[in-house]
């Protein structure tokens, strides 16, 4: 079976909840029980967000960075993009209570990122070497025909107009010393709804817009979980949702508001 072959996953927002997500992987086998890759062949891609609101994000990156090694070894693949929670996180780490010019939040950077639900937790077990993979996550991707993100927003191609180049300002974003500036890469990577109206497609819609400058067939994202952005009710949600004409995938279970971790097969 060669590479495109293989069967491809995506999970988002898993928001420091380590146990769901262990289990959301063990259930289709893609982890055995002490929590090893067991997928063989099998790709695995993480949208962003593993930090704050949920008990463990700091254990969840160093799940992601073990299972890619493991996976690896296997013949298997698990790669991460970045998500808003990730630069909130850094943001909060760089710049600390400071005031920023501009932005009226008490605390700065820091009581932002508490207000959006930040754990004093995963900022206290944040080391050199978290950093610098948080650092080194692409924003986005394209896989088998598929254009990842984690945002569900049309402002990153403010940043540029092929994977390559979003991916490196986002990059070069994140060495800036400038709170300023790093406000306004916070407000990108978590704007929001872009695609909800779209739902017929056309040349020059959003989505057509994404995937025609991007590259890929349908754009999947987290960000926007489906209990309170899509109206499904937490005890029914079960399934990705696919909407705007088939074009565009949502896998944000909302599991910190009662919903569930979202493990996706697209091939």
């Amino acid at each position: 079976m060669s590479k495109t072959e293989s069967p491809l996953y995506v999970v988002a927002d898993v928001h420091g909840h380590r146990s769901e997500l262990r289990t959301a992987l063990r259930d289709e086998g893609l982890v055995d029980p002490a929590g090893q890759w067991s997928g063989g062949d099998a790709r695995l891609w993480l949208l962003g967000d593993y930090v704050d609101r949920g008990p463990d994000g700091i254990g969840v990156i160093d799940d992601i960075r073990q299972l890619a090694v493991s996976a690896e070894v296997a013949g298997g693949e698990v790669r991460a993009l970045l998500g808003n929670h990730e630069v909130q996180l850094l943001a909060a780490h760089r710049f600390g209570t400071a005031p920023i010019p501009g932005w009226d939040e008490p605390g700065g950077f820091r009581g932002g990122w508490a207000r959006f639900g930040g754990r004093a937790d995963d900022l206290r077990r944040l080391t050199p070497e978290h950093v610098a993979w948080i650092r080194s996550l692409p924003a986005v991707a394209v896989v088998d025909g598929y254009l990842l993100v984690h945002s569900d927003t049309a402002r990153y191609l403010e940043f540029g107009q092929t994977v390559d180049a979003v991916n490196a300002a986002v990059a070069a974003a994140m060495t800036s010393p400038d709170s300023v500036n790093w406000l306004e890469f916070c407000g990108r990577m978590s704007d929001r709804g872009a695609f909800r109206k779209a739902e017929s497609a056309r040349p020059d819609d959003v989505v057509s817009a994404m995937l025609g400058t991007l590259g890929g067939d349908v754009l999947v994202h987290g960000h926007s979980t489906l209990t309170k952005y899509f109206g499904v009710a937490p005890q029914d949600v079960r399934e990705a949702l696919w909407y705007a004409d088939g074009r565009v995938v949502a896998v944000d279970g909302g599991v910190y508001e009662g919903g569930r971790i979202l493990l996706t097969r697209l091939v």
